[in-house]
């Protein structure tokens, strides 16, 4: 039994889906009141990480187990390490961490990573990139406007692809011989917020009009859905990223056998979500 929480999600949703369609035994977990359309044979549980004392049941029967922490975790004061002793207290073996590429450059902190190494399970973490869904943040301003509006207009990150992540995770989850492995999650090109309104522009057909935003401007924006810090450490990276923030990684290629998609096919792939 494989146990994936934030199933819900944007990477956790498409996970779900591969490894349902490999054959695996899945538990979908997420806060979500009711279960998402998931595919058939696929057990869902409602639970909150910041309530340990739902997990144990909930983890019970899992060899390995996915966890996603959400901003929302962090803002909380959530412990990974109480959700780790969970998966220990239920009998899990092994967790894949979905991490953050910030944790290598020090803009993140590391106590979520810190709590699997030092849990006695097996691991592997997973360190993505700035995701390419974070574009749907314009979805609504697209579709009424067509604009978008963004800080740092020309800097460009390798933005990755939740799909790509959910495909290394689920190789992850399905085979131990990624265990004790970190790997750096990334697209295959540095693109700019600039160059990502003219992709989703492409898919649509349509031109939109950029606006690029102050820092403070970004800053009061983001605090309305994200903590504090996390909004500060996030605009450091998207406004003076280490030069290992815009490199691209192998990582994906090396595990899946593809490059990973550009952030043009994420934007076709999802334009209905701008129309």
């Amino acid at each position: 039994m494989i146990v994936i929480t934030g199933a819900t999600g944007n990477v956790g949703r498409p996970l779900v889906q591969a490894l349902a369609a490999a054959g695996a035994e899945v538990r979908a977990v997420s806060r979500a009141a009711e279960a998402a359309d998931f595919p058939a044979g696929v057990e869902y549980r409602r639970a909150d990480l910041l309530r340990t004392e739902e997990l144990t049941p909930t983890l019970t029967g899992a060899h390995t187990v996915f966890l996603l922490t959400s901003g929302d975790f962090l803002g909380a004061g959530g412990d990974l390490a109480e959700v780790v002793k969970s998966v220990r207290s239920a009998g899990g073996r092994r967790v894949v961490l979905l991490s953050s590429q910030g944790v290598g450059t020090g803009n993140h902190p590391a106590d979520a990573e810190a709590a699997v190494w030092d849990s006695g399970l097996d691991w592997t973490i997973l360190r993505p990139g700035n995701f390419a869904s974070n574009a749907l943040q314009w979805a609504e301003s697209v579709r009424a406007e067509r604009t978008v509006t963004a800080p740092f207009a020309d800097i460009a990150l390798p933005v990755i692809d939740p799909v790509d992540i959910a495909a290394v995770a689920a190789a992850a989850l399905l085979d131990d011989s990624h265990d004790s492995t970190i790997y750096e999650l990334t697209g295959p090109e540095p693109v700019s917020p600039r160059q990502q309104a003219a992709a989703l522009a492409a898919a649509l057909g349509e031109p939109i009009r950029f606006t690029e935003l102050s820092r403070a401007q970004a800053t009061e924006r983001m605090a309305q859905f994200m903590p504090g810090p996390v909004v500060e450490s996030t605009l450091d990276i998207l406004g003076s990223p280490a030069p290992a923030l815009q490199q691209v990684s192998p990582d994906v290629e090396k595990v899946l056998g593809r490059a990973p998609h550009t952030f043009a096919e994420w934007a076709v792939r999802n334009s209905a979500a701008f129309q």
